[in-house]
């Protein structure tokens, strides 16, 4: 029997599995928190020079009609503007006293603490910019870690160093402590994601496996517009980064509840350990563990413990061109997601409300993938591509003096892109084997953080030819829905577990209806009838 069989025997959906569910995407929730958060923390609020030392009390503070705040002149938020005595000129000189900020949207944020504007706003942009490569890190980093010590471990890691550096960044003293452990932040949230989510992908069987994907992107959604109203009751950036990272000390019970994947303890030969673990989920579902695997104890990956590395990725020629497809796909996802979401920024004046629907247009777009892709993986990922990149391309259609349209297919972009995303999460899973799968995902979001790091450069480029972007967000990914179709379907398929199982994925045979491959229903115990099947198939293979 492989792993497949042997899930689905002792219930691939079954209460174990929901439950484990449940673990994995409470953290989605605070990961969005982190991700967003710098929206509202690293906010440059409307700002003019100090005319004088006291004129406010403070660099953050305000007192009305001490300094006429007209907001409309230009040169008011970084230069003092002093007429001179003779003829009607003026000259324009830099902020001697600092800033005086308007609190009617921010009590606080890290610009008007640490002066983030004018000829200093560059380090706002490069802190974000460090974040972005704390996750490419993190990435590649927590990814090897997690093949090599385990999900689990790594898993808990992550969330232990995310809750105590996210706190941390609420007491940093100046702006290079606070650069620095946003990036530890950053690294963490890497960890996370592509821990819960492969955790969850391997104790699934074949016909529920989309659900590790698409069930955590909900979660995420959900947290991307709680952050809306957590920001609303909280103005002071210090008290907001405290409250959206303490809540994961209440995740300290993790130690207790999350269980190891037995896929990967049977890839790296700790049988006793896996089988012990599959016996506890055949119990909570309500079924038996087939009595070869008990006494046996067969050879369910076919060979013993092998060293690999990220090299093996592209050491063999079915791996290797399977690979660079999807980092390409990877770094197109994040490359045109955020770049659209930098792009329709826009669309409502309210700061709060527009990032309550930026998360809300998340949920269409994943009930849309849980729709479509049973029916095929490869097919849904390059229509999903297509469509994205059709809608940034018709927008160069569009007169600017259209912004309705121009918006409108703005957002149908990044919903096909928002759709990519979560396909591709699954797929990439379902196509790197079991002994490469982390390392192959942390590879792969290091792409996708080389997407996010070019975004907003390439969103630049629109101040000297306006179509620039909009020509590279539209044919990036169409060239990624043509190469997206040289993958192999991996719908209703087993898990590839070693790189020859990969290699050899076109003649590997296709479940029959007689295979216990597929999910079934475990809601009820099993009956001694079937006790007696699952025995008769054990005993055959």
């Amino acid at each position: 029997m492989n792993f497949d069989q042997i899930l689905s025997a002792i219930g691939g959906f079954g209460k174990y599995q929901k439950m484990l569910y449940i673990w994995i995407c409470l953290p989605q929730i605070l990961l969005a928190f982190h991700m967003m958060v710098s929206i509202f923390t690293g906010a440059t609020p409307p700002h003019q020079c100090r005319e004088s030392p006291s004129s406010a009390v403070g660099n953050q503070s305000f007192v009305p009609g001490t300094v006429n705040m007209n907001f409309s002149l230009l040169d008011s938020s970084c230069f003092s503007t002093k007429a001179l005595l003779q003829g009607n000129r003026t000259e324009r000189v830099p902020c001697g006293h600092g800033w005086v900020y308007s609190k009617e949207t921010f009590q606080s944020t890290t610009v008007t603490e640490w002066d983030l504007v004018c000829s200093r706003a560059g380090l706002n942009s490069l802190g974000s910019s460090i974040y972005m490569f704390g996750l490419l890190v993190g990435s590649v980093l927590f990814g090897a870690m997690a093949d090599r010590y385990g999900r689990r471990f790594v898993l808990l890691l992550s969330i232990a160093l995310q809750t105590v550096f996210g706190v941390a960044v609420a007491f940093a003293p100046n702006f290079p402590v606070y650069v620095i452990l946003r990036f530890v932040v950053g690294a963490t949230i890497s960890g996370v994601i592509i821990n819960a989510f492969v955790l969850g992908t391997e104790w699934t069987c074949t016909k529920k496996r989309m659900l590790a994907g698409i069930i955590t992107d909900y979660a995420f959604g959900l947290g991307y517009m709680l952050l809306a109203g957590v920001a609303y009751l909280i103005r002071d950036w210090r008290k907001l980064q405290l409250a959206i990272s303490a809540p994961g000390f209440l995740l300290i019970f993790y130690i207790w509840v999350v269980p190891q994947s037995a896929r990967w303890l049977l890839a790296n030969d700790r049988r006793e350990e896996a089988i012990a673990l599959l016996r506890k989920a055949a119990l909570v579902n309500g079924r038996v563990l087939p009595p070869t695997v008990q006494v046996e104890k067969c050879d369910i990956l076919g060979g013993g413990r092998k060293s690999h590395s990220v090299m093996d990725l592209v050491r063999t020629p079915q791996m290797r061109k399977r690979a660079i497809i999807l980092f390409y796909i990877w770094f197109v996802n994040v490359l045109v997601y955020y770049g659209l979401s930098l792009g329709v920024s826009r669309l409502g004046t309210d700061l709060y409300l527009t990032q309550f629907v930026f998360g809300l247009v998340e949920i269409p777009a994943r009930t849309l993938v849980l729709l479509v892709l049973p029916c095929s993986r490869r097919f849904s990922q390059s229509g999903f591509l297509a469509f994205g990149g059709l809608a940034c391309l018709l927008m160069l259609a569009i007169p600017a003096d259209h912004p309705n349209i121009l918006a409108a297919l703005a957002m149908a972009g990044k919903f096909g892109i928002t759709a990519s995303f979560a396909v591709i999460y699954v797929y990439t899973a379902e196509i790197f084997p079991t002994v490469l799968r982390q390392t192959g995902i942390g590879v792969s979001c290091m792409f996708a953080r080389m997407g996010g790091v070019l975004a907003p450069a390439i969103n630049m480029l629109h101040n000297h030819s306006p179509a620039t972007p909009l020509v590279i967000f539209g044919t990036s990914p169409l060239l990624g829905a043509i190469l997206a179709l040289a993958l192999p379907e991996t719908a209703d398929r087993p898990l590839p577990d070693t790189v020859e199982d990969a290699e050899n994925w076109e003649i590997r045979p296709l479940p029959t209806k007689e295979d216990p491959e597929m999910c079934e229903d475990t809601s009820h115990a099993a009956s001694s009838t079937e006790k007696q099947e699952l025995r008769h198939l054990a005993s055959q293979t």
